[in-house]
């Protein structure tokens, strides 16, 4: 079943754009709005995405098995509470849209080496989530 998305923001000049999950966009507006802090880093990280200007620190792949490369996480706060927004990164439409869809939330990443077994889980499934996105 194909799920929706909604649209957040592209780019100037029309290449990219960023994408919520609809039915998870509730949870992780939550997260992205918990503080002025959290809000300031959001639009930050959005502006760094869509210019192509974006850190690893920031964003980066979450490769760790065949399957799952088209998944990336938003790292918010590095090191402090932690929270990541799993995404997945896809082309669509004849113009060839680079479109990054932010998926789930983790409200706070709990292990400092790697990825914990859930984090692994929610990201296989994250893998498999299909949109159709006709709107860019």
């Amino acid at each position: 079943m194909q799920r929706k998305a909604i649209l957040v923001k592209k780019s100037i000049d029309g290449k990219k754009a960023f994408f919520v999950d609809e039915r998870n966009a509730k949870e992780i507006y939550s997260i992205l709005n918990k503080d002025e802090a959290y809000k300031k880093k959001f639009r930050f990280a959005l502006h760094q995405l869509l210019d192509g200007k974006i850190t690893r620190d920031l964003y980066d792949k979450e490769n760790f098995e065949k399957g799952c490369e088209h998944i990336t996480a938003l790292k918010l706060f590095k090191g402090k509470n932690n929270p990541r927004i799993y995404c997945q990164e896809q082309t669509f439409g004849e113009q060839k849209v680079f479109v990054i869809i932010a998926c789930s939330v983790v409200a706070k990443k709990t292990t400092s080496s790697g990825l914990s077994k859930k984090d692994k889980q929610n990201i296989r499934s994250i893998a498999k989530y299909e949109y159709d996105i006709k709107d860019i």
